[in-house]
């Protein structure tokens, strides 16, 4: 009896070992987190800036920082070890000095480059190096376009396509694409990329103002088509010119109707949207052209007066004029501004450094809408 009960006390000792064990295990994986490699900078080699290599080695140390994947040896550590080892680092940015340099600090993994400026473009270099194995691990090279003030903007780029992190394409693209849409950043303190130049395309009429024009001058027509060919020119301002959009007030002097012998001058004043992406576009505003008016009236039967052929028939002395008196277009009457509103949609097309701007508009009328299509050109603008 004595021999079962001390066999029973020992087995209870032993499940709760083994429960303390394995509720312990845990807690103590948990406490301990994962090693980091340690990554020292020096400096990092640049010509053709105003900024130095050890400003520079800083300005990749923050952007490695931001990753959080390696144990970055912090500046002044960096300043210590090297005053405390005596240590030369003027001009180490090849293989076999880091990684004498990174044997004496006990560094994993040492980190340098490159920042060459060329006339046209900016060529940025980083060398990861493995201090252990001593060879070159990793080597990412990148062109960028010659823009001097977007230093860091390259170094978070190639530091993060260096480890396998997601770039914000359009900020690369910016930084990149010689033709791309112009920007804030790829053409500082230049002038924009803009669409002023000609344009060209015709203007369609609907409603009563196609019939009027093609209707019989004696009866205030203009014996005209409803499909009539547009020239002028367009000036722009641009007021905001970041990220993905720019926006910018257009200025259209038009002239319209010289193929049918007319001349029909209009003034539009647009503002407008543009994607620096892909060039599309769209634009509102109003618009005032110069066409003959006169007034008169429709009789019973539909067919249009002016008001003096009421007052000078003979017939109709003293008696009083029963139609509406209304304003109309006809050919007869004097000029007179009429005014519109125009909606514009549009997309520029590039090749090379020529701009091809195509746009569709359209504009709503009580007497029926006119809707057109324009094709512009000019170079980019420096």
């Amino acid at each position: 009896m004595d021999l079962f009960n001390t066999m029973k006390t020992y087995f209870k000792s032993l499940v709760l070992a083994g429960a303390c064990v394995l509720s312990a295990s845990p807690v103590q994986a948990q406490a301990e987190p994962v090693k980091k490699l340690t990554l020292t900078i020096l400096s990092v080699d640049i010509s053709g800036f105003r900024a130095e290599p050890q400003q520079m080695g800083n300005l990749v140390r923050t952007e490695l920082e931001k990753l959080d994947t390696f144990d970055v040896m912090d500046r002044y550590d960096v300043a210590y070890m090297v005053d405390k080892n005596k240590l030369n680092i003027n001009n180490c940015y090849g293989k076999l000095c880091l990684t004498e340099i990174g044997e004496v600090i006990r560094s994993d993994k040492m980190l340098s480059g490159t920042v060459e400026l060329y006339p046209k473009s900016v060529i940025y270099t980083l060398r990861l190096i493995d201090v252990k194995t001593k060879t070159v691990e990793k080597t990412t090279v990148m062109e960028f376009l010659n823009l001097p003030d977007e230093l860091q903007a390259f170094t978070n780029v190639i530091v993060r396509s260096m480890f396998n992190r997601p770039v914000d394409k359009a900020l690369l693209d910016k930084l990149t694409q010689r033709n791309g849409f112009d920007n804030a950043i790829n053409n500082p303190k230049k002038e924009r990329l803009r669409l002023d130049g000609p344009r060209l395309g015709f203007v369609a009429y609907t409603g009563n103002t196609a019939h009027i024009l093609q209707s019989d001058k004696t009866v205030g027509g203009f014996e005209a088509f409803p499909l009539m060919f547009q020239f002028g020119y367009q000036f722009e301002k641009q007021y905001l010119n970041e990220g993905k959009i720019q926006a910018l007030f257009e200025f259209l002097p038009m002239i319209t109707g010289v193929d049918q012998g007319y001349f029909i001058p209009s003034f539009t004043l647009l503002h407008g949207l543009r994607s620096n992406v892909n060039g599309w576009e769209f634009a509102l505003g109003p618009t005032v052209n110069l066409s003959p008016k006169a007034h008169g009236y429709y009789d019973q039967g539909n067919v249009w007066h002016r008001e003096s052929d009421w007052t000078n028939d003979p017939a109709h002395e003293g008696v009083k004029n029963p139609f509406a008196i209304r304003e109309r277009l006809d050919s007869r009457g004097d000029y007179a501004l009429q005014s519109g509103f125009v909606l514009a949609f549009g997309r520029t097309f590039r090749s090379g450094k020529l701009n091809l701007p195509v746009n569709v508009y359209v504009i709503p009328g009580r007497e029926g809408f006119r809707a057109g299509a324009s094709l512009g050109f000019n170079a980019k603008n420096k």
